[in-house]
């Protein structure tokens, strides 16, 4: 196999630990901190996770390490989609392991949660693990969405521990597969199986965090590749002056991608999915609040721009919810086979027109046949509507160019509107982590081996302080379920991690809403570039400006 020259220079590329972790673990004791409740529902919480509800928060600091010493066998599974320096959670965590005990031994299971259930497993060597080190993707072992959550499933996963003499288990995901990993730990704990379970948080989209969970790895360099591409097309709209580009950019349940990399780049105009949700922003303020920098900037001669839209902003769109719901109850059960018999759209028009409500019915009207036909395309598990396949980028820019239609047949608007869209996504899942992802995701795995030495279960590996150089940065634990919150899923409630949306009153926010009027009408584009892997601390070691506002920096 090729290898690139920046991919052999990076398996040489050294992680920055905490400075507390960088000499072994010999002299690593534990502090504990207060006991803990959950976010939310404290009483079912604890009910549902008797076993491992109330811990308590730890940090890891210099002293006499108290554990006790013995042979570790450890399996380890990527689950989920994929973010970058999930390869270097597992280097990091291998390196712990073989720096304590060269007999300690490390598996890796296949595919994700399946290669658990299925027994599909590599132990990893130096040699396997080398070719990984500081590389993007989750190939080293695959990933996958397979939920452990059923108790069949649990005591397959018991037995298989078992077989190969496994007493921890490490869990890479994010708020569903850590979830999945506190629901593990408690049947473990229950069973008395003596099987530990440790999680390490992953996802881009930024929504799993808290005051203790800084950030999630794999947000840093998704954002750095999104602004790379977002800075690059403000270059071409400034330099061509003649498009409006509409990028819709990852972000379903939260919004935190769109701002970092609006905070990144100052686009003309950036959509906050929670923002819109507080203000319960119709489409059509919406297409005016863009249409406005439109006109205005047209209005000086720039008939140019880029504006940034959450991939799921129209799930908080209080009147397209609504619509979302009457039609997944239009194509309930039989009735879903019924319209997809109809013989013409004209036909299924006229279905759709008798099924909504009014209200609805005037809002699925005034949508493009293409948007309107995206929410009747294949349904997900459970009949609903698949709205990240609604092109929502595309549907903002259609409505805009109707809106602006009007304005020039009433006088208003004597500009040009020529759309071009784009979908970042998959571009920033298996980028080569930026160093700070590869430094942090190297600490949360060494960090998990020194939860598993002092036997903790239900927990997730914490690294704090991100702001500051790797050198002060502190690492700890914090139980799972002190995140959870009950939740309404498939018609019944469940435990889960609750996601962390935008903060509208968080420094993030206000520091984007005091800038964005002015963004609107003048061109004050920044242009990030690549990702930069050596050279100053100051260019290549920075996090996102997210977390830097956020701890005041």
């Amino acid at each position: 196999m090729k290898i690139s020259s920046l991919q052999q220079a990076r398996y040489a590329y050294a992680p920055k630990l905490p400075g507390m972790l960088r000499n072994g673990i010999a002299d690593i004791c534990v502090k504990e901190g207060a006991e803990t409740k959950s976010v939310a529902d404290q009483d079912k919480i604890q009910a549902l996770f008797p076993n491992t509800y109330g811990k308590k928060e730890i940090t890891f600091q210099k002293g006499q390490n108290t554990s006790t010493a013995k042979k570790q066998v450890v399996g380890v599974i990527l689950s989920g989609g994929q973010a970058p320096g999930g390869h270097n959670v597992i280097c990091g965590l291998y390196d712990a392991l073989k720096a304590t005990d060269k007999e300690n031994v490390l598996y890796g299971f296949k595919g994700g949660p399946s290669g658990l259930l299925e027994d599909d497993f590599v132990v990893f060597d130096d040699a396997f693990i080398n070719a990984y080190r500081n590389t993007g993707g989750f190939d080293i072992i695959g990933s996958g969405r397979t939920k452990l959550e059923t108790q069949e499933q649990f005591a397959i996963v018991q037995d298989v521990c078992k077989k190969h003499g496994i007493t921890a288990l490490v869990i890479i995901g994010g708020d569903d597969s850590n979830t999945n990993a506190a629901v593990l730990a408690e049947y473990f704990a229950a069973q008395g199986a003596g099987i530990q379970v440790i999680g390490c948080p992953k996802t881009i989209d930024g929504d799993l965090k808290n005051e203790d969970i800084e950030c999630s790895f794999g947000f840093d360099t998704a954002t750095k590749t999104y602004s790379e591409i977002i800075g690059n097309i403000e270059r071409d709209s400034k330099s061509a002056k003649k498009y409006w580009h509409f990028v819709k950019v990852m972000g379903r349940s939260a919004s935190h991608v769109a701002l970092e990399c609006a905070l990144q780049t100052q686009p003309n105009v950036c959509l906050i999915s929670e923002e819109v949700a507080e203000k319960k922003m119709s489409l059509a303020q919406i297409t005016d609040y863009i249409a406005d920098s439109v006109a205005n900037r047209a209005a000086q001669g720039m008939n140019y721009g880029v504006a940034l839209i959450p991939e799921g902003v129209v799930e908080f769109v209080p009147e397209f919810s609504v619509l979302i719901h009457e039609i997944n109850e239009l194509l309930a059960g039989s009735k879903a086979d019924e319209f997809n018999q109809l013989p013409s759209w004209n036909d299924k028009y006229a279905f759709i027109k008798n099924g909504l409500t009014p209200a609805s019915f005037d809002v699925f009207a005034i949508l493009p046949q293409a948007i309107q036909q995206q929410l009747f395309l294949e349904r997900d598990p459970h009949g609903n509507v698949q709205v990240s396949l609604i092109e929502s980028e595309k549907l903002f820019s259609a409505m805009v160019k109707e809106n602006l239609v009007a304005r020039k047949k009433a006088g208003t608007y004597k500009g040009k509107f020529s759309p071009l869209h784009h979908f970042l996504g998959y571009e920033g899942r298996c980028a080569f982590p930026s160093n700070f992802d590869s430094d942090y995701c190297y600490s949360l795995g060494y960090n998990a081996f020194m939860l598993i030495q002092y036997g903790y279960t239900g927990y997730l590996s914490k690294i704090s302080n991100l702001s500051n150089p790797a050198e002060q940065w502190v690492a700890g634990g914090m139980p799972i379920t002190k995140m959870m919150n009950m939740e309404r899923r498939h018609g019944s409630d469940k435990p889960v991690i609750k996601k962390a949306l935008v903060e509208l009153d968080g420094a993030p926010f206000k520091y984007f809403e005091a800038r964005r009027d002015t963004w609107a009408v003048e061109t004050c584009y920044v242009y990030p570039g690549a990702i930069q892997y050596y050279g100053p601390a100051e260019v290549c070691d920075t996090t996102t400006v997210t977390l830097a506002l956020e701890q005041g920096k």
